[in-house]
């Protein structure tokens, strides 16, 4: 999640902001009709797609979560006796792709000329968060899906993601913006072939993992979309394309996703928005100590590539009200990015993970006029394939931080 890729011009920041408090102010005007949330007693027996393995509510399921690792891993590794092939199984690489907004073009540009300079991984697992998330199952897929991302991430404007509706929306909706464009351009990439493709890899022990925040409940949902895209029944499509969407639902900018469950036989709805709100990237949660379990131990990388710089912007911020929301609720998502960074790489260093962090350094500088700028996207795009094309120099700590040097005599 990040607002200000919907905020950054000053014309619609007033608007958007102003709308927002003017909404608060008269809530209870109007409010949409929705089915009940699920109950929390009801947590351990609720179905979505009648699978069990669909979702993961972090800390509820995180034994299901440590679980479905295990038996990703027993996929990989077959079972041929005595499991005979683990010997042979190579680096495990992971990818996390952070939210951004349109900052996204940044991670599918890098992805892009990594994948021209030769060194680009097969990765075990994929995990994405907000406009990370709409580009995760192509990075799961490959560098036969680049040409995609770049599609994705160079041909857009803003009416290719959302419709203004500021005065109605905000008063009387559950938006600003409807998001019918960006829910049109995920049917028109995801579609029944890529998820065949990935449930084919899934089927191999590789992850796709996506987070979204259930506010009803407030807690962050990783979803399982290898399951998803493997499952027989006639709604997996649809809700494919629901947890990406709602993965870049930004709360009062877009419309929350409402998820369809049932719990003994009654139906309900989960109302799933921004992942954003949970994380701003995300690998394992700590709680879970993974491990390898395989005969001949072996090298395990993570990637992360941040859709945002790490270093401060400073800015004069004018006395106002508008001004000074917009600019506390940026900080606000700035450190919790950085904050972010600093749980995962505690989790690498306890479970021997190589860290490996990939942003938008200062030297790029274009600006932009407005959300979705199609050209400051193109730019974008191109200073990521660039830097990634030509050998990228990853940062192994995050910012701020030092690891102690080893003695030499050590």
């Amino acid at each position: 999640m990040r607002i200000t890729a919907l905020s950054d011009t000053p014309r619609t920041r007033t608007r958007l902001i102003g709308t927002i408090l003017l909404g608060v102010l008269l809530a209870g005007c109007s409010t949409l009709s929705r089915l009940p949330a699920v109950p929390p007693e009801a947590n351990a027996t609720v179905e979505i797609l009648a699978e069990e393995n669909i979702r993961f509510r972090v800390p509820i399921d995180i034994h299901l979560l440590a679980r479905e690792g295990e038996r990703a891993q027993d996929r990989e590794i077959g079972k041929g006796p005595p499991r005979a092939k683990s010997r042979n199984l190579g680096p495990a690489d992971f990818l996390a792709l952070s939210g951004g907004g349109d900052s996204g073009a940044f991670g599918a540009g890098f992805l892009v000329g990594w994948s021209e300079h030769g060194s680009r991984p097969d990765f075990k697992m994929v995990t994405g968060v907000s406009t990370g998330a709409l580009a995760a199952p192509f990075a799961f897929l490959g560098p036969n899906y680049d040409a995609t991302l770049e599609t994705v991430y160079t041909r857009i404007g803003p009416e290719d993601i959302l419709e203004e509706q500021y005065l109605s929306g905000g008063l009387f909706g559950d938006a600003v913006a409807d998001s019918s464009p960006l829910k049109a351009l995920i049917a028109k990439h995801i579609d029944s072939d890529v998820l065949d493709a990935i449930a084919a890899e899934y089927a191999k022990g590789r992850l796709l993992w996506i987070i979204t925040t259930d506010l009803d409940s407030m807690t962050p949902v990783i979803w399982n979309m290898g399951a998803i895209a493997s499952s027989q029944s006639e709604g997996a499509l649809k809700l494919f394309r629901d947890v990406l969407a709602a993965s870049a639902a930004i709360p009062g900018i877009f419309p929350p996703v409402m998820i369809d469950a049932e719990v003994d036989g009654l139906p309900y709805q989960e109302m799933h928005v921004d992942g954003g709100v949970s994380a701003q990237v995300f690998f394992y949660p700590p709680s879970i100590r993974a491990t390898d379990t395989s005969i001949k131990p072996r090298k395990r990388r993570l990637f992360i590539i941040r859709n945002a710089r790490i270093a401060q912007d400073t800015v004069t911020t004018d006395r106002s009200t508008l001004d000074i929301l917009q600019r506390a609720i940026s900080a606000m998502i700035r450190s919790q990015g950085i904050g972010d960074l600093y749980r995962i790489f505690a989790t690498t260093q306890r479970d021997d993970i190589e860290f490996n962090l990939a942003h938008i350094e200062e030297e790029f500088s274009v600006p932009k006029e407005e959300d979705f700028d199609t050209g400051f996207m193109n730019s974008l795009f191109r200073y990521g394939k660039s830097v990634a094309r030509n050998g990228f120099d990853w940062r192994h700590e995050p910012p701020g931080f030092s690891l102690p040097k080893k003695d030499a005599n050590e």
